[in-house]
């Protein structure tokens, strides 16, 4: 049996759907299931059974011969919430939870970081093991995908906890499941996201602006040295993660923590732009400003550099952004069906 958490969500639920195009039926989905509007994103798929999270630990710990691996998708991502103590429950604790019955119980674990993690970009956008620990996150969601990274690290290496400027390492029985990799997500969008809201991406609230007012409004550039749309990011298909997940569930490489975008930042005005292209219209472009609970941690640029992924034997090209664009928005978005 395979275990997905955050299976409702977004890219939880694209990862039940690619497991069942695998041939694995056998998925349990772990997530609160309180949201009705995300119920639609496992109608149609092959499952075991559902588990609501809070029942998810106890459940595994009795019955981990059950389980062959645990794929943990499920946090809160609202990075505009300022509560560190609902990131401290839901994106850390449980996560540590899960890793050390993982260990304990040796089933391979693969769980989702961000590349919220890397701030700023000020020491660049490099997943070495040896730069992980001085990251400095922009918000307290980005905050506690870094704390669980650095607590994962010290589990294998406790020197990583003197890297990691004011914490104190963590005082556990280290020991890591034979088989892990966290992956630090860069902007993923893609079919099964209408849930999310102002925390959908922009191709998404570009093609429902398009829909209602035949125009998309953009954020501003609050920054000199960068243009009104110029703002830069690595957006990656959410087909393209799910593929590399599936890959390392069935291959097994090296333990450790891994980019996961494309490698090729671009802008946004590049990513509206494509999406009228991609509904056959004529691009109509604006700008707003940047709203201010965000302005001050807004990221302007972000480029994975996957030279890690591909040395562990990932050799399949990613889907170009035109592409992507296209494929989401005539499958998907036209007429909101789901994957």
């Amino acid at each position: 049996m395979i275990v997905v958490t955050g299976a409702a969500g977004f890219i939880g639920s694209c990862m039940v759907k690619r497991l069942n195009d695998a041939g694995y039926q056998d998925v349990l989905a772990v997530d609160d299931f309180s949201r009705p509007d995300k119920a639609r994103n496992l109608e149609g798929k092959q499952l075991w059974g559902q588990m609501h999270r809070l029942n998810f630990v106890r459940w595994l710990e009795r019955n981990h011969t059950d389980v062959d691996a645990v794929i943990h998708l499920g946090a809160r991502t609202d990075t505009t919430e300022q509560n560190v103590e609902i990131f401290n429950e839901l994106n850390l604790e449980y996560s540590r939870a899960l890793w050390m019955i993982c260990s304990g119980f040796d089933i391979p674990l693969l769980y989702a970081s961000s590349a919220a993690t890397y701030g700023l970009g000020e020491l660049g956008y490099a997943d070495d093991h040896a730069t992980i620990p001085h990251l400095r996150p922009l918000n307290p969601y980005g905050q506690s995908k870094q704390d669980f990274d650095v607590w994962a690290l010290e589990q294998i290496n406790p020197s990583y906890a003197k890297a990691s400027a004011g914490k104190n390492p963590s005082i556990v029985n280290r020991q890591s499941p034979t088989t892990w990799a966290g992956f630090k997500f860069f902007n993923v969008y893609g079919p099964n996201e209408y849930h999310k809201g102002r925390m959908a991406s922009v191709i998404f609230h570009t093609a429902r602006q398009i829909k209602l007012t035949g125009e998309m409004k953009l954020f501003r550039s609050h920054r000199p040295d960068y243009q009104d749309g110029a703002q830069s990011r690595d957006f990656i298909y959410v087909k393209d993660v799910v593929d590399v997940l599936l890959y390392f569930l069935e291959n097994k490489p090296s333990n450790g923590i891994y980019n996961l975008g494309t490698g090729q930042a671009r802008t946004f005005l590049d990513l509206a732009t494509g999406t009228f292209r991609a509904l056959d219209l004529e691009p109509h472009i604006s700008f707003v400003d940047t709203p201010a609970d965000i302005r001050d941690t807004y990221q302007y640029f972000t480029q994975a550099e996957m030279g890690k992924l591909r040395a562990a034997g990932y050799n399949e090209p990613f889907i170009g952004l035109e592409e992507g664009i296209e494929d989401y928005v005539q499958r998907y978005l036209k007429e909101e069906v789901l994957w």
